[in-house]
């Protein structure tokens, strides 16, 4: 498969009790892939990932795959500390019909760059199907460094690679790294999409495009024809992308997508939903938003 694209970083909707909410979970599908989004990414970290036990994992994979319904591709994240244990869930994504896997890397304990790049090898070989890599290190304390993301490249099944490391160089050092490889270099903040997309990367995971997909969807639409437009889109999303501030997350990112309309419930505890303070700050944002800023 090519990689390309918008694909929205889906969140996790729970009901009141903080149960995976299917209903809901089905709407938010059907209104993303209504708006044009090339792909659906889901069980990333604004879906909530390292807060659902297995089951639930395959719960949500299922709901959102079967609501898509071959409409666009779905891609899950199944990654884990343990090689054996990102297999297991990867072969049962891969059994329910998942298109492809986005792997994180191992957190916790950092491991060395040749541990890691073996973990993605072996996981490629046993389960045979497509791969994103995941580069998070703000989160794992685990950054996958250009020269093993050249040699992950070379793989048949590690076809790209979301960066959200924040840091522009790095997406710029994974572009030159894989510069003639059939691999694909994606932005994981949102800050950085146009950037990333004029520097030769094939599209974004965004958080953003949950509330705003038309506005991520323009920003790849006029990339390589209309900068002007392009840019005032991409700069359109900072209002929204400051609420984040406000909450651990993903909370705001959860409000501001139930304020359009969309029931997703409440993030898992331990995080909180915003305060109330921070819910008025959220509200006028929106309001922006309806006026066209």
């Amino acid at each position: 498969m090519k990689l390309a694209g918008i694909w929205p970083a889906m969140v996790t909707a729970f009901d009141e009790e903080q149960r995976v909410s299917e209903k809901h979970l089905k709407q938010l599908t059907d209104h993303l892939i209504g708006e044009g989004v090339h792909g659906l990414f889901i069980l990333g970290t604004n879906g909530e990932f390292h807060t659902l036990t297995t089951e639930e994992k395959l719960l949500v994979a299922r709901t959102v795959m079967e609501a898509a319904d071959d409409r666009v591709p779905v891609m899950v994240g199944t990654g884990g500390n343990s090689t054996k244990e990102v297999i297991d869930l990867s072969l049962q994504m891969k059994d329910l019909g998942a298109d492809a896997l986005s792997i994180i890397t191992p957190y916790f304990i950092p491991i060395t760059q040749e541990e890691l790049a073996e973990h993605y090898e072996y996981i490629a070989d046993a389960i045979e199907m497509p791969i994103m890599l995941y580069n998070i290190p703000s989160k794992t304390g685990m950054h996958i460094e250009p020269e093993t993301v050249e040699r992950l490249a070379d793989h048949p099944y590690i076809i790209g690679i979301k960066d959200s490391s924040g840091k522009f160089d790095n997406i710029q050092a994974y572009i030159d790294v894989t510069k003639g490889k059939d691999f694909a270099v994606f932005a994981g903040t949102d800050s950085l999409i146009l950037q990333t997309l004029q520097a030769g990367g094939k599209g974004a995971v965004a958080a953003t495009a949950n509330v705003l997909p038309k506005t991520v969807l323009s920003i790849y639409r006029h990339a390589q024809e209309d900068a002007a437009a392009a840019e005032a889109a991409q700069k359109s999303l900072q209002s929204l992308r400051d609420t984040f501030a406000y909450g651990t997350i993903p909370s705001s990112l959860k409000k501001a997508i139930q304020i359009k309309g969309f029931q997703v419930g409440d993030p898992r505890l331990p995080v909180k939903p915003v305060s109330e303070e921070a819910l008025r700050k959220i509200e006028n944002m929106m309001k922006q938003y309806k006026m066209g800023l």
